[in-house]
C-alpha cells in the first residue's frame, strides 16, 4: 500500500467514525467518568505535568508539525507542560529544516518560539519552565490575557513573526473566552488554527464543575459560537489586513474522538 493509499484509508476510517453515533455515546459516558478520576492530570510532557487528554496532545502535535508556525501563543500555563510540548515540536521542525539544508541548529538562538500567558504563574512552575532544556524557546507574560496591557504586549511581540497559531486554555467563562477570541484570533495566520479548549463543558452536566464560574450555557463553546456569528455578521479583519474567517475542523474531532475541545479546532480560511 502506497502512502497516498494509506492516507485515503485513514480518511475513510475517520469518515466512518464521524457517523458512528453508538461510539459517540459511549465516548461521552467514558469521558464523564474519566473526569471523576481526574484522568487528564496523569500525563507529562518531557517530565513537566500537562493537564490534557493524550488525544488532544497528539492532535495538537500533528497540527504544529503540519502548519510549522514560527509563533505559538498559549493563554493558560498551569504547570507548563503544554508550553514544553509546543516548544519540543518547534525544535524538531527546526532540526528537520537544518538537516534538509545541511546546516547546524543553535539551540540558544531559536527561530520558532512559544509565548505563554497566565494571570498567575506560580514561582515553582516558572522555575521548572525556565530551567528546562527547551526554555530558550519559551517567553511568558504574567497578567490577565484580556487586559489591555497584556493584549498590547502580545500584539507587539507577534509583529516579529509571520505564521502564528493560538491556543486558548485559561479562564473558561463565556465572557473571558469571547474577549480572548476578539483579542487573539485576528493574529492567527491564514491556514493556521485557533484552538479553543474545554468546549466540552457545554456538553456535560453542570454538576461536573461544582464551585466553578463556568458550566453549560457559560463556557468556551458558547463563546466560540458567538464569535463565529460575530465574524459572519461583520466584516472583521485579521492583523494581516485580510478578511477574518474561521471554520470548525470537525475532521480532527472525528479522528481523535476523545477531546476536551469539540468544535474547538478552528481553522482560519
Amino acid at each position: 500500500m502506497s502512502l497516498e493509499e494509506f492516507k485515503n484509508e485513514v480518511q475513510h476510517n475517520i469518515d466512518g467514525l464521524s457517523k458512528d453515533k453508538d461510539l459517540t455515546q459511549k465516548t461521552k459516558a467514558w469521558f464523564e467518568q474519566s473526569l471523576v478520576n481526574k484522568y487528564s492530570y496523569n500525563f507529562t510532557s518531557f517530565s513537566v505535568p500537562i493537564i490534557q487528554y493524550p488525544q488532544d496532545m497528539v492532535a495538537l502535535q500533528e497540527l504544529i508539525w503540519r502548519i510549522k508556525p514560527d509563533l505559538i501563543i498559549e493563554a493558560g500555563i498551569a504547570h507548563g507542560g503544554s508550553l514544553i510540548q509546543s516548544a519540543a515540536v518547534l525544535a524538531m521542525i527546526e532540526y528537520q529544516e537544518a538537516v534538509d539544508s545541511n546546516t547546524v541548529v543553535d539551540p540558544t538562538k531559536p527561530v520558532r518560539k512559544v509565548l505563554g500567558l497566565d494571570i498567575d504563574i506560580r514561582q515553582h512552575n516558572k522555575e521548572v519552565i525556565q530551567n528546562h532544556f527547551l526554555s530558550s524557546r519559551i517567553d511568558m507574560i504574567e497578567g490577565s490575557s484580556i487586559s489591555d496591557e497584556v493584549i498590547t504586549r502580545v500584539h507587539e511581540h507577534a509583529k516579529n513573526f509571520s505564521n502564528i497559531l493560538v491556543i486558548l486554555d485559561s479562564n473558561h467563562t463565556h465572557d473571558h473566552v469571547l474577549s480572548e477570541l476578539k483579542a487573539y484570533a485576528p493574529l492567527v495566520s491564514a491556514g493556521s488554527y485557533c484552538v479553543v479548549y474545554d468546549t466540552i463543558i457545554e456538553d456535560l452536566a453542570d454538576t461536573q464543575y461544582p464551585g466553578r464560574p463556568w458550566g453549560p450555557g457559560n463556557n468556551p463553546k458558547t463563546a466560540l459560537y458567538e464569535y463565529l456569528k460575530l465574524l459572519k455578521d461583520n466584516e472583521l479583519r485579521a492583523t494581516d489586513g485580510e478578511k477574518l474567517n474561521f471554520e470548525i475542523d470537525k475532521n480532527i474531532e472525528a479522528k481523535i474522538q476523545i477531546t476536551v475541545g469539540p468544535d474547538g479546532y478552528l481553522k482560519r480560511i
